[in-house]
């Protein structure tokens, strides 16, 4: 064990002693409706178990941050519960387009991918960029061709479609004809209890760790929005807002991408730590009770020391953590 002091952050954080790893998990937040039978909240239970499971092994072994961030954002891309990689929602155009993102905040290096149609697992290619290429993001068919390069897997749009998610999206253009014709991906007041689960609105995934030798990382990998206008880019490949990574903590966030944008939400988070100076939990509580609006965000989040925080201001969030002093949780509602 590492002793850390430090000696100008808040009372919580004036001397602690450092975890050997910790991790956490999402897989979205929004109004998630807790009316569902019981068999379909024990599935997502289960895979949320699962995929923290995974992390789990791989930091417990003495494995990387980086190696248990990708591979537990792997597993929730390739499961069509959640919304990123196979069972991404639809664009307005009918179409899948994923984005993700990838730092680690000791060196803050990062790479993010945005509109990609054909990746199989975007958050690998994000790591890729990271890892092999003097840029940070990668768009479109651009990301697409280095995916090539670099040996990520490519698939079909077909491999992306899942028959909620299409139904999802035939309900979005139905409200859209019979509103004002305004984008109806992006949640007006009055419908921000809109059944989540059923994946319509609100759903990213992501994760984020802190291992044995005190590498930071967040990554984050999103579908979007259901009916997304054409070339709309969410937070989550935007360093700073939905996915970021400094030297005291990583964040990666669920939501309103708009509104996480608009608040630079990861940054935030980091700078609040760091300059105030704040703990993790009076940071991530800030961000999501002073900054943004009730039923706009979820957040996970790991602090240096392997401090956990996974909160949101909406009603639920699939969410689990877990560090080496045996600490473990998986949940849904609060």
């Amino acid at each position: 064990m590492v002793l850390v002091v430090g000696c100008t952050q808040s009372d919580g954080q004036q001397e602690q002693q450092k975890k050997e790893w910790a991790l956490a998990l999402h897989g979205g937040a929004g109004a998630i409706s807790e009316d569902r039978p019981d068999s379909v909240k024990q599935a997502y239970f289960d895979d949320l178990d699962e995929a923290l499971t995974i992390g789990e092994d791989i930091l417990a072994d003495g494995g990387s941050a980086e190696d248990a961030v990708e591979k537990v954002i792997n597993y929730l891309e390739d499961n069509p519960r959640f919304n990123a990689g196979k069972g991404a929602v639809f664009t307005h155009d009918g179409e899948h387009e994923l984005d993700a993102a990838f730092m680690v905040g000791n060196t803050r290096e990062a790479g993010t991918v945005t509109g990609v149609k054909t990746v199989k697992n975007p958050i690998t290619l994000a790591r890729k960029v990271m890892e092999t290429s003097e840029h940070v993001m990668f768009a479109t068919e651009g990301a697409e061709r280095y995916a090539d390069k670099v040996g990520v897997e490519r698939v079909d749009q077909e491999y992306f479609y899942t028959e909620s998610r299409y139904e999802a999206l035939q309900r979005a253009l139905d409200q859209e004809e019979e509103g004002d014709g305004k984008q109806s991906s992006l949640i007006p007041e009055e419908d921000k209890t809109a059944l989540y689960a059923d994946g319509e609105k609100y759903g990213t995934v992501g994760a984020v760790a802190v291992d044995k030798d005190g590498q930071i990382v967040a990554g984050t990998s999103t579908g979007g929005m259901t009916n997304k206008k054409f070339g709309r880019v969410g937070d989550v490949p935007i360093i700073g807002s939905g996915t970021y990574a400094s030297d005291v903590v990583a964040v990666s966030m669920t939501g309103w991408g708009e509104k996480i944008m608009r608040a630079v939400s990861g940054h935030t988070v980091s700078s609040y730590m760091k300059y105030k100076p704040a703990s993790l939990e009076e940071a991530g509580d800030y961000l999501l009770q002073e900054v943004l609006n009730p039923g706009e965000a979820g957040m996970i989040a790991v602090d240096k020391y392997g401090n956990i925080y996974t909160d949101m201001n909406t009603n639920g969030m699939f969410r689990g953590s877990s560090d080496s002093e045996g600490n473990r949780e998986v949940a849904i509602w609060d």
